[in-house]
């Protein structure tokens, strides 16, 4: 099989974002993002998809079992929720005054980017 070649993307969500579960068994639920994965177009949202998983013992989880994690969902099933507005909105990027460019909510304008 061969080797697919990995292509660099830029997604709407970043690590640390609040975010909103729009489509999926945990729709609704909000949650921040606690890893991204551009190429696989996938995010790590704490609290959210839960999976469990069979651990052999290692020596961070010394007595093994079965342990409870979060497993990756697409980045097309979360909104950013906007601080202002407090419900999950689209975003608009916007070059401010001194040329650096930030994440501006549509709904209120709102800069969403921390700094």
């Amino acid at each position: 099989m061969a080797n697919k070649k990995k292509k660099r993307v830029k997604l709407h969500v970043k690590k640390g974002d609040l975010v909103q579960v729009i489509a999926g068994k945990d729709k609704g639920k909000r949650g921040r993002i606690k890893k991204v994965f551009p190429s696989e177009m996938r995010v790590i949202v704490e609290k959210v998809n839960m999976v469990k998983k069979h651990q052999r013992p290692t020596d961070k989880y010394p007595q093994g079992g079965i342990i409870e994690k979060e497993a990756s969902i697409h980045v097309s099933n979360v909104m950013i929720v906007c601080e202002n507005c407090g419900r999950p909105v689209r975003t608009r990027k916007k070059i401010l005054p001194d040329g650096t460019k930030v994440r501006v909510c549509v709904r209120c304008g709102e800069i969403l980017d921390r700094t």
